[in-house]
């Protein structure tokens, strides 16, 4: 009985040893490959570095495409070798498959601000920096992410804005041109003289060093309206100067309107009391 045994142990092992001997050379292969791929891939990744160094591209889209392609490559990687150690291709495509096709549909949301962030990466409708109007939030980009986007509020607050959403809508980019038109509108009244408002007008242009003259600030009458004429001033000013040149000549232009009697109407009301004979 004893002999038996030993006769069956000595089977199974000689059976374990050929299985090994005739599995190792695939072994010794896969071990190859994946040591040689390794390599390919840290040599592509630093000619994809050499490339981004030499173009001015966002750093944000240079991390995300080098990430990208390491792991596309990792992937491609692990599938030949474990179809060198024996894995039938065909099941290995399907089993990747079906868990692709799994992790799609859990993360459609994700999904959709994955791609909508490369969108905002590769065609550059905005950057760090510029201010824009999108999703009802008004502010300065602070962070471009590859699923969402902060921006910082007036009143400093970050709103986070998801990327599927924001690739898909309008945006308004404020700094995507050097200057900006701006546009004050203003009613006197009836009885004041137009043409001296509108020298006026065109007088505190002209003293504030930060608007443009070129193209020349121009005012029309915009509106006859009820109660008022409505005068229309446009001009032009620096990005960064277009704030500061608004508000001087909002503040201006009341103060030399007082000062040459010219009447901002504003709403009011005449009663008229009747007494009874």
């Amino acid at each position: 009985m004893e002999m038996e045994q030993l006769n069956d142990y000595q089977e199974y092992l000689k059976k374990g040893l050929d299985y090994i001997l005739e599995f190792l050379p695939n072994l010794i292969t896969a071990v190859i490959i994946l040591l040689v791929g390794l390599w390919i891939i840290r040599m592509i990744n630093k000619v994809v570095h050499r490339f981004f160094e030499k173009h001015d591209y966002d750093q944000a889209l240079e991390t995300f495409l080098q990430s990208l392609i390491k792991m596309g490559l990792k992937l491609l990687l692990f599938v030949l070798v474990v179809m060198q150690l024996g894995v039938p291709g065909s099941s290995l495509v399907a089993m990747v498959g079906a868990a692709g096709l799994a992790v799609g549909l859990a993360l459609q949301g994700s999904l959709a601000n994955f791609a909508g962030g490369v969108l905002i990466l590769l065609f550059k409708p905005f950057k760090v920096g510029d201010f824009i109007s999108a999703q009802g939030v008004d502010g300065t980009v602070k962070e471009i992410s590859i699923f969402t986007t902060k921006v910082n509020t007036f009143g400093n607050q970050v709103a986070i804005i998801p990327n599927g959403q924001l690739s898909n809508n309008n945006i308004i980019n404020f700094n995507a041109e050097k200057t900006r038109r701006n546009k004050i509108d203003v009613g006197i009244g009836y009885g004041s003289n137009i043409k001296k408002a509108k020298d006026i007008l065109l007088e505190i242009c002209g003293a504030d060093k930060r608007i443009l003259t070129d193209p020349a600030p121009e005012v029309y009458v915009g509106a006859l309206a009820d109660s008022s004429v409505n005068l229309t001033l446009r001009f032009w000013a620096k990005n960064e100067d277009f704030w500061a040149a608004h508000f001087n000549v909002m503040e201006t232009l009341k103060m030399r309107f007082d000062e040459e009697g010219i009447e901002i109407p504003f709403p009011q009301r005449d009663v008229h009391m009747k007494k009874d004979a």
